[in-house]
């Protein structure tokens, strides 16, 4: 299940994606584009959760007013060039010297129900804030996504449980600790939670 984040496209995937490491960097634990990356993992009989935030900073060394196009320096030094769109509020704001901000973070807390009883459903839940007029560009949004999902086959063998969610598709989740995995059965209900923040800061250049 892929989801997006609540936010224009141009301040957020765009971003993210040119201010990040690539994730092969990040598996290694490589600091050189000045990502930060916390990852924690909690389990409990019948729970699991999940919770990862990725923060970084990059200097804007110039802007092209007239194809809104921002060039961005990240700590490694590496420069990317990204394109605004008219979504993006206050881009008059923005100035060569200015730092941007980005805090990305996810969460998945997963709670067995036994004997299941309940009706697959999905819902879903945005929250945005943009900028004020004047101010830089930035802004905070979040999402979150509850499914209840049916336990239709376990298999030990290979440690995979098959759910079935709401819209009949069938989703295979492997459960590696073994304690977990035997307390599992088919007529189970598995209820899951994502969330998603994204919050993204522009700092005047200092003077």
């Amino acid at each position: 299940m892929r989801i997006r984040p609540a936010v224009p496209a141009a301040l957020t995937l765009c971003l993210l994606a040119a201010l990040s490491a690539s994730a092969a960097d990040q598996a290694a634990g490589e600091k050189k584009s000045g990502v930060a990356v916390d990852a924690a993992v909690g389990t409990a009989p019948g729970k699991g959760v999940a919770a990862a935030t990725m923060k970084t900073t990059a200097m804007i060394v110039a802007i092209d007013a007239a194809k809104r196009d921002v060039t961005l320096k990240r700590q490694d030094g590496k420069v990317i060039v990204i394109a605004l769109s008219e979504d993006v509020r206050n881009f008059d704001q923005l100035k060569v010297g200015d730092k941007v901000h980005v805090e990305y973070g996810q969460a998945l807390a997963l709670e067995l129900k036994k004997n299941g009883g309940g009706t697959p459903a999905l819902t879903s839940g945005d929250a945005m804030k943009r900028s004020e007029p004047g101010q830089k560009p930035g802004g905070t949004a979040t999402r979150q996504v509850a499914v209840l999902a049916d336990v239709v086959a376990v298999d030990t063998k290979h440690k995979i449980v098959s759910l079935k969610g709401p819209g009949g598709n069938i989703v295979e989740m492997v459960v590696d600790d073994p304690e977990q995995l035997k307390n599992i059965k088919k007529g189970d209900q598995v209820q899951a939670l994502y969330t998603e923040a994204l919050a993204i800061k522009v700092e005047a250049a200092s003077k």
